[in-house]
């Protein structure tokens, strides 16, 4: 399956069994604002996961802004909207694909590679004049047993040790001024990850808000050695993962996410904190 997929594949794909289609909208700071778009309006069939409720674990001292889930609850989050391990999930939200990256790199963390996200999001979709409706249809839960891939996984002792490390490229996936500390609007502390070089999310869209292609993504990581071990992070592990599929898109194999990110780092006050370019 595509990591990415377009509005008319997944118009005929909605009629498909095997086919869950995932509404993952959320709006930072406003957690019901989602749940509430989903209700109004949504893609004929779509599921509703939360970012908050379903796709992170709940606040601790350390883990960041949005911790992982435990395993077994999101399981059971999957297993509740349909999602066993034949299922072709397709997901979207508003965010510019950084919800429904999540989603996507959750799966894949659970062994679950038949996954993408919808290129554009819900506002395109309504733009092309494809049909909404604000029904909730009733889901057969499915079975999902995780068989889960900690490959891709940093985690954060493992990263402080290879600070140094010249064989890992650590890469920061927030806007530039945050990671050069200039400003911080969510997280206590401001700066990076020391070694880190900054790549923005966003970067990897288009003008028009579409995912840009394998070879403008390949150019955006141009300087990088394909076969080298890479780390991305963001604030708290949610908009980092835009940028491991763009990884993937342009050809990186060895990909891995620092789930806890910013928000988890500045949690060890022994952590070293940096600032400016790098």
């Amino acid at each position: 399956m595509k990591n990415i997929v377009s509005l008319q594949e997944l118009f005929d794909s909605l009629e498909k069994p095997d086919v869950v289609v995932v509404d993952c909208r959320f709006v930072m700071g406003q957690p019901n604002a989602g749940r509430e778009q989903y209700e109004a309006s949504h893609i004929p069939g779509a599921v509703y996961l939360d970012l908050e409720q379903d796709l992170s674990g709940p606040v601790d001292e350390h883990g960041g802004r949005h911790p992982l889930p435990d395993i077994v609850d999101l399981t059971m989050a999957l297993s509740r909207v349909g999602i066993g391990n034949d299922s072709r999930v397709i997901a979207y939200d508003d965010q510019g694909g950084a919800m429904a990256s999540r989603l996507w790199w959750l799966l894949n963390y659970l062994g679950h590679k038949e996954a993408a996200v919808l290129d554009e999001g819900f506002a395109a979709w309504v733009k092309a004049g494809y049909s909404v409706t604000s029904e909730v249809e009733a889901v057969q839960p499915a079975k999902f047993l995780a068989v889960v891939e900690h490959s891709i996984l940093m985690e954060m002792d493992e990263l402080r040790e290879r600070l140094k490390d010249e064989s890992l490229t650590l890469i920061d996936s927030r806007e530039a001024p945050r990671y050069r500390g200039e400003v911080e609007p969510l997280d206590r502390v401001a700066g990076h990850i020391p070694g880190a070089i900054n790549r923005f999310w966003k970067d990897g869209l288009t003008a028009d808000g579409s995912w840009k292609d394998a070879e403008a993504q390949a150019e955006r990581f141009a300087d990088l050695d394909k076969d080298g071990e890479i780390v991305v992070y963001c604030g708290s592990g949610v908009t980092a993962t835009p940028n491991v599929i763009a990884l993937q898109e342009a050809g990186f194999t060895k990909v891995r996410l620092y789930a806890g990110s910013w928000s988890d780092w500045i949690s060890y006050s022994e952590n070293p904190v940096a600032t400016g370019e790098e």
